[in-house]
């Protein structure tokens, strides 16, 4: 299938060939008949695109200053690289999408095949859309008009955040497509609805919806709305201009009567003035998208309402009100169609985006599209039956993309697919790496015989269903951590892994780096008792993020903790016997991203493990001290080791926490035919430990590991 994306790098618009996606629970698959193009947010991505590195620098600030705290942590390589990727990675466009339901993920149960729906599906001809950003389309609605739910959506919530009253005098400042929208929308209201632009013909297209709408460059705003509302000034003012002037929210306040309210719809400057606030008491308040349950991912992803007697209108069901509003006539959306262009003649609306007086321009698609059609091959010649190590990856995200992908390619690795849910991503990997085939079906890959290695980078709730999977299919298994969140996964994957002839090995990468071979080599496999401290300077994260969500992501401890875990496991040559962790909250909601484990080993050595998110950025995000026979050694970020009382020195070199080395022993071990790199009791043991710290901190005891 076809889909539109924005490449950073390039500044090109680009019309890509992609697997259709596969329907995901809680989700429905649509097969898109139209999508309206969004000219003010996409044209500022496009803007964006086409800007050089120092201009793109210029519009980010804030992230300047991340980048500067991490070079001064990381180092300038890796961060350059970091941010050049970063920069690289194509964007989809779009998010106001109409078409019919063609496959139902498990889960939903409130559609059918065959519905026509509007959603914010992205410019592709088959989307997988979660159920609460799905709402049903009218039979009265054609697929044009329902185009406009989304984007008409935004409106409405600057409106229900204004909260006018009949009767009432609302400014629009702005009448590009937001802006008409929202206005006709206030006159249904029964407000009294003034609007500005400089543009002519927005300004005749409000006036045929019967506003009062004026040239601001041949009148004084401020001036006209004080004669209009006889010099009290407007009740509310809705602002759906794209400026970066400071002038708009100044005469927004001018022009507003006491005690009145200001909501930002579009994007100003907003240098603020006091006194134009002070004065006046006036109320300011920035519109959140299509309205509450945006970017919640209980809400979006995990299909959780909220109660309409809590949050009457949510975004699904302004959505709704929306498609209503078109369907009673309260709505026009058919005069904002400035321009209808089918899909693949796409550039018509991009090429000119930045200088387009279009109102709203639609895609058509076309009807005949595959919805089966979930493989891409790019390589049709290449042979893989004659070689032990073939490779197919499971997941394109960023970690995959960043790391493995270049690792493996400076390894020559043979990787015959990649998958992702939504397929872009895979094809992106593809194209870039050499990959043969993109997928959103992993039963391509575990139904291949060519493939030997599964290599699973999914989100850490997906590891243990598709470990089982691929063990099953007669395969290798290569897991991003962690193995799994649960006891019961764990277990799951033991029995399995116990009756099979495959290796399985997890991405403890750290034993594999450069300082911690060297280390241990002089440890040695059989050292005395030690001690071990292991600092993580992990830095915050937002509690919303999937990460921090214990069925989604096991927490930060079971996520990345068990890297630490792993590492003492490799020096102390022994298995951990209890755990005990505290941390600053009382439950794995609160700030188990900042806790102190304590390991103890069966040999009698002990560890501790400091996890914390709450240290500066400008220090070290790794530090492993070690004590053993007088002895001390110090391993710094991965970038340098120092020692005290060992034979020999330290040493540092560029940051590298073993993922090459892993990936290069592994291909190894495949190609003779060798035992796993990683013991299998450890790979448990280790795993097992990362859990019982969660279950420590809940009980309050220590927790003894079987």
């Amino acid at each position: 299938m076809k889909q539109i994306i924005q490449d950073l790098k390039s500044g090109k618009t680009l019309l890509e060939e992609v697997p259709v996606p596969v329907v995901k629970p809680g989700e429905v698959l649509i097969k898109t008949h139209r999508s309206l193009v969004s000219l003010g947010t996409e044209r500022m991505l496009v803007e964006f695109g086409k800007a050089n590195y120092l201009q793109k620098a210029k519009q980010q600030p804030e992230k300047v200053k991340m980048v500067i705290d991490k070079i001064k942590s990381d180092g300038l390589k890796p961060t350059l690289e970091a941010v050049f990727r970063k920069l690289g990675e194509p964007l989809p466009l779009g998010y106001c999408n109409a078409g019919e339901i063609v496959a139902i993920g498990h889960g939903v149960d409130e559609f059918m095949i065959g519905d026509r729906v509007a959603s914010n599906g992205k410019h592709a001809e088959v989307v997988s859309v979660p159920k609460n950003l799905v709402v049903k389309i009218p039979d009265n609605i054609s697929y044009d008009q329902a185009a406009f739910t989304v984007i008409g959506s935004i409106a409405l919530q600057g409106i229900r955040n204004l909260n006018p009253a009949f009767g009432e005098t609302v400014i629009v400042t702005g009448l590009g497509l937001i802006g008409l929208i929202a206005a006709q929308l206030l006159k249904a209201n029964g407000c009294n609805v003034i609007g500005f632009d400089f543009d002519r013909s927005k300004i005749d297209l409000a006036k045929s919806f019967g506003i009062q709408a004026y040239n601001s460059g041949e009148s004084d705003p401020v001036q006209t709305v004080m004669n209009k509302t006889g010099q009290t000034g407007a009740d509310g003012v809705l602002i759906t201009a794209s400026t970066s002037s400071n002038e708009v929210i100044s005469q927004a306040a001018k022009m507003s009567r006491k005690k009145g309210k200001i909501v930002l719809v579009g994007v100003i400057g907003l240098d603020i003035k006091r006194s134009d606030f002070y004065e006046k008491e006036l109320t300011f308040q920035v519109s959140s998208s299509y309205g509450p349950g945006r970017y919640d991912p209980v809400y979006e992803e995990q299909g959780m309402d909220y109660p309409v007697a809590y949050v009457r209108w949510t975004e699904k069901r302004n959505f709704g009100a929306i498609l209503h509003a078109i369907a009673e006539k309260q709505l026009n959306v058919d005069p904002l169609i400035s321009e209808m262009v089918d899909l693949n003649d796409f550039e018509k609306i991009y090429n000119n985006i930045s200088g387009s007086k279009s109102i709203a321009s639609l895609l058509k698609y076309q009807a005949d599209i595959n919805i089966d059609n979930t493989k891409i091959t790019f390589d049709t010649k290449r042979k893989f039956s004659s070689k032990s190590d073939v490779i197919g990856i499971i997941g394109a995200g960023n970690y995959t993309n960043s790391m493995i992908l270049p690792k493996l390619r400076s390894l020559n690795a043979n990787i015959k697919y990649i998958a992702s849910a939504s397929g872009l991503s895979s094809t992106l990997a593809a194209k870039k790496y050499n990959i043969t085939n993109a997928t959103t079906n992993i039963d391509d890959i575990l139904e291949d015989e060519d493939v030997s290695l599964v290599m699973i980078t999914t989100r850490h709730n997906l590891h243990a269903e598709q470990v089982i999977k691929a063990l099953k299919a007669d395969k290798h298994v290569f897991v991003e951590k962690p193995l799994a969140l649960t006891y019961q996964e764990l277990n799951e994957i033991d029995k399995i892994y116990r009756n099979s002839n495959r290796t399985l090995t997890v991405g403890f990468n750290r034993r594999f780096s450069p300082f911690a071979l060297d280390l241990k080599n002089k440890l040695g496999d059989n050292p005395d008792v030690m001690n071990v401290i292991a600092t993580m300077n992990a830095g915050y994260i937002p509690p919303e993020m999937w990460v921090n969500d214990m069925k989604q992501g096991g927490g930060r401890i079971i996520g990345e903790a068990c890297h630490l875990i792993d590492l003492m496991t490799f020096f102390t040559g022994s298995l951990v016997e209890s755990v005990f962790m505290n941390a600053l909250g009382n439950s794995p909601k609160d700030n188990t991203d900042n806790a102190i484990i304590v390991l103890r080993y069966k040999n009698g050595s002990q560890g501790v493990i400091n996890y914390f998110s709450n240290g500066s950025k400008k220090y070290s995000k790794e530090r492993i001290e070690v004590y053993s026979n007088n002895r001390t050694a110090i391993i710094d970020n991965f970038r340098r080791i120092k020692y005290y009382g060992f034979k020999g020195k330290g040493f540092k070199k560029s940051q590298d926490k073993g993922q090459a080395k892993q990936f290069e022993l592994l291909l190894k071990s495949l190609r003779k035919g060798d035992k796993a790199i990683i013991p299998s009791d450890q790979i448990f043991n280790t795993s097992k430990a990362a859990i019982a710290a969660i279950e420590s901190m809940k009980t309050g005891n220590r927790i003894k590991i079987n």
